[in-house]
């Protein structure tokens, strides 16, 4: 990885915080909140960088035997937090402790404008704290808000900030020692503030009205097709009557549903197939091979 951590600098548009924001259900004075708290003055250092902390706490845990030993003797380790202050600039340790272990080094720093902690790359929406990483570094601050607001859908805090528990927010997402930094009143008195302001005009995107088709057998194996109606709705439910139809096993042991997804569900890499009607109103695929012959 290169360690320079350096790549064009991307600051959020006043139309990333309300479009990010409406993925969890909340508006653009809890995300502006949330981020005068959690990062004064925005996601880069004066260097140009994503802004930084590394945990030598976190990196103790995230080694063992000889490499934490390594680390310990460089002063990039120890078992608990707040046992030494934290130096001005972290990118020194942090690029010391990459050299004993990229990933554990990776996973033991706080990253960009949410500054979401490596060790939680999967909750943020990654594969990997590298994959994580360079995001932060050339997605910018949208990257790093939306790694952070992945981050607490995926902990369950979403509902508390919807409802502005701010108590309750705080501990989840910053730890049992919230209180001793004031995050939940910060965190009122910012919403507060933002409250009265305007908010940036935004609508969501139109979603499509998606249907799914599920269909099955004794001989068939459960299978769902995502699809749009080019046509009327009487004609797909005519498609699920087909299923049916072709269904070699008897009717009592096949079955086929069809039901409309609601505008908030729309599962991951959906995939989409388009229907037509022939000529006689019997719907046919489009060349898909996921339904029966």
């Amino acid at each position: 990885m290169d360690t320079s951590f350096k790549s064009a600098i991307v600051r959020l548009s006043n139309t990333d915080l309300p479009r990010i924001g409406y993925g969890i259900g909340v508006g653009e004075d809890e995300v502006h909140a949330f981020l005068d708290v959690e990062t004064l003055g925005g996601g880069y250092d004066s260097e140009g960088r994503p802004k930084m902390l590394f945990e030598p706490h976190v990196f103790y845990r995230n080694l063992a035997g000889a490499q934490r030993a390594a680390a310990v003797s460089q002063g990039l380790a120890y078992p608990n937090w707040g046992e030494k202050p934290y130096p001005a600039d972290s990118y020194p340790h942090l690029i010391a402790a990459m050299a004993i272990d990229e990933t554990a080094a990776l996973k033991s720093a706080s990253w960009q404008i949410g500054q979401v902690l490596g060790e939680n790359y999967v909750s943020a929406g990654y594969d990997s704290v590298q994959d994580m990483v360079t995001d932060m570094v050339t997605g910018g601050e949208p990257a790093g808000l939306q790694a952070a607001v992945n981050f607490i859908k995926a902990d369950h805090l979403d509902d508390e900030l919807r409802t502005h528990q701010w108590a309750a927010f705080a501990r989840g997402y910053n730890g049992p020692g919230y209180a001793r930094n004031g995050y939940d009143t910060k965190l009122a008195a910012r919403f507060k503030f933002w409250q009265g302001k305007p908010d940036t005009p935004w609508s969501p995107p139109v979603r499509p009205t998606i249907f799914a088709l599920t269909w099955g057998s004794s001989d068939v194996p459960k299978a769902t097709l995502y699809f749009t109606p080019d046509h009327q709705t009487d004609a797909v439910v005519r498609l699920a009557e087909r299923v049916l139809e072709l269904d070699k096993a008897p009717a009592n042991a096949a079955f086929a549903s069809l039901s409309r997804l609601p505008d908030s569900v729309y599962p991951e890499g959906l995939q989409l197939v388009a229907w037509t009607k022939t000529s006689d109103e019997r719907p046919t695929d489009e060349g898909s091979t996921e339904i029966p012959a």
